[in-house]
């Protein structure tokens, strides 16, 4: 049998990736953290994922165990003997596996020789790969990376929402869904054969992709969110606020402006047409009622997503480098500012606590410099600063 070797036993690496190579026929090794995730893998061998769309469906997923991330020589045993290596740990977390794949490569290479394996990285993140790739340079020096390990970046679309405490505490393994399965990923990635996997879609210009998941679907959400709470709607559910008219049109607009863009970036990719197909069935998925997706998720972790390169200024910044106005983005980005939705535990999110404990106190110019990261070097940055701050003001009338 095959093995998938997967960092990462959370949402996305139990509802998606374990679950698109478990029944591809893979067993499925997540290298987790959480000891209690590890303990119950380990025993069951199996757990389900609920399919929470317009035709529900509840799917086992087969053939998995787990290793505790802290085991680095069982990880590496693990690694050496894989046929492909995943992982879905977070950004901020990427770095950590850093040692572990290492040693994993070293032990592949001194049993075996050169015999590459591929990683997927399902990460959200741009650049994904070159980061991986100089950490590893740095800790095996001298080793042939390029003939030992491919890097295939991937754009994560699924919607997982945060499951209830009181389901987790039944079952801790249990996972809810969209039915949404496509995986696209960087076919020049791989340095072996795509692997047989429903579910995978490779495509040779990744970097469009990349940017139009977080120009446009990423923004979507920040939009919902962010605007949501600005108008104090009271919604709790992303469901509810894709039916308000006004909120989905702003939404909206904010999508277009970013589709308009790639479209100039990327025209052998982008068209109007299928730009405005992907925004429509965006929508359609954020109103899912079944997923019981939340303002909270989709908003939370407010500094994240007003950095410099992420959704909102990102995208303010691509547009304005391919002549397009962002004016509606710029709305949503004021509007993050303000953002204090709570979860149904009635807690902030400890970032977002933190964000109006120590920064926002601060003034907008301050957010904008150290949370943004713009200086107004130049005219697009002088340009994304007044808009912000016509809308900023605006906002705080209301506070």
């Amino acid at each position: 049998m095959l093995k998938l070797v997967q960092f990462g036993a959370g949402a996305i690496g139990r509802s998606f990736i374990g679950q698109l190579f478990s029944r591809a026929g893979y067993e499925v090794v997540f290298i987790e953290i959480d000891s209690a995730l590890v303990t119950a893998l380990n025993e069951r061998r199996e757990y389900k994922v609920e399919i929470k769309d317009e035709f529900a469906e509840t799917l086992v997923i087969k053939n998995v165990r787990a290793v505790d991330a802290r085991d680095r020589d069982r990880v590496a045993q693990e690694i050496a003997e894989a046929d492909c290596l995943g992982t879905a740990v977070g950004k901020n977390a990427l770095a950590n596996i850093i040692p572990h794949l290492a040693a994993g490569l070293a032990l592949r290479f001194w049993r075996y020789g050169l015999r590459p394996v591929d990683c997927i990285i399902c990460e959200n993140i741009l650049d994904g790969a070159a980061f991986i790739r100089s950490q590893l340079e740095k800790v095996l020096p001298g080793f042939e990376l390029g003939r030992m390990i491919g890097l295939a970046e991937t754009s994560i679309g699924k919607m997982v929402p945060i499951m209830p405490p009181d389901v987790l505490k039944s079952d801790p393994l249990l996972i809810y869904a969209e039915a949404y399965n496509t995986l696209i990923c960087d076919k020049k990635g791989f340095l072996g054969e795509i692997p047989a996997v429903s579910g995978l879609d490779p495509k040779e210009n990744m970097k469009a992709y990349v940017e139009r998941k977080s120009f446009i679907h990423n923004l979507g959400h920040a939009m919902i969110a962010y605007l949501e709470f600005v108008e104090r709607k009271g919604y709790d559910y992303t469901w509810q606020a894709v039916r308000d008219r006004d909120l989905r049109g702003r939404a909206e607009a904010a999508m277009e402006e970013s589709g308009r863009a790639l479209i100039k970036a990327y025209p052998d990719e982008f068209s109007e047409k299928n730009q405005d197909e992907h925004i429509q069935n965006l929508l359609k998925r954020f109103g899912n009622v079944h997923l019981g997706d939340t303002i909270f998720r989709v908003g939370r972790d407010v500094q994240r997503k007003l950095a410099y390169d992420d959704r909102l200024i990102g995208a303010m910044r691509f547009d304005l480098r391919h002549g397009i106005e962002p004016a509606v983005t710029a709305e949503g980005a004021a509007a993050a500012c303000f953002f204090k939705q709570r979860d149904d535990q009635g807690k902030l999110f400890e970032g977002d606590e933190e964000f109006h404990r120590l920064v926002f106190p601060k003034g907008i110019d301050y957010i904008l410099s150290r949370v943004c990261g713009l200086s107004g070097k130049d005219e697009i940055e002088q340009r994304i600063i007044s808009q912000i701050k016509k809308h900023f003001g605006r906002f705080q009338d209301r506070f």
